[in-house]
């Protein structure tokens, strides 16, 4: 869910390729939300997400907050046996590179390829 006006068409159509292709890549069912989260804690709301997922344990969310400036990762069970919480903080580090420099749809796509290149 790519809430607001945070992207072009042409971003909107990278990032929804980069997910079918890290899906097929990784087997994980990922989700991608930017936009508002409700209250104060980030992780809370993005874990909230996660768990109102089809199949949580074989999803990852990926949880972007422009506003708060907040990203959260969060990976069911399934997930976690091939992507280590290492991988999934370089990935973070390496996305919150990106967003300082203005690129929240560039580090959104090389996130999701990283993450799905690492837990495959």
């Amino acid at each position: 869910m790519l809430a607001g006006d945070h992207f072009s068409r042409q971003q909107r159509l990278s990032i929804g390729a980069a997910i079918r292709e890290a899906e097929l890549l990784s087997r994980m069912e990922i989700t991608v939300y930017v936009g508002p989260s409700d209250g104060a804690d980030t992780r809370a709301f993005a874990t909230q997400l996660h768990n109102s997922l089809v199949a949580p344990t074989r999803s990852l969310v990926v949880m972007v907050d422009p506003d708060k400036r907040a990203l959260e990762i969060v990976t069911g069970g399934w997930v976690r046996e091939r992507l280590s919480d290492e991988q999934v903080q370089l990935t973070a580090l390496e996305m919150q590179v990106d967003f300082a420099e203005g690129d929240l749809a560039g580090g959104l796509t090389r996130g999701i390829g990283n993450l799905a290149s690492r837990a495959s």
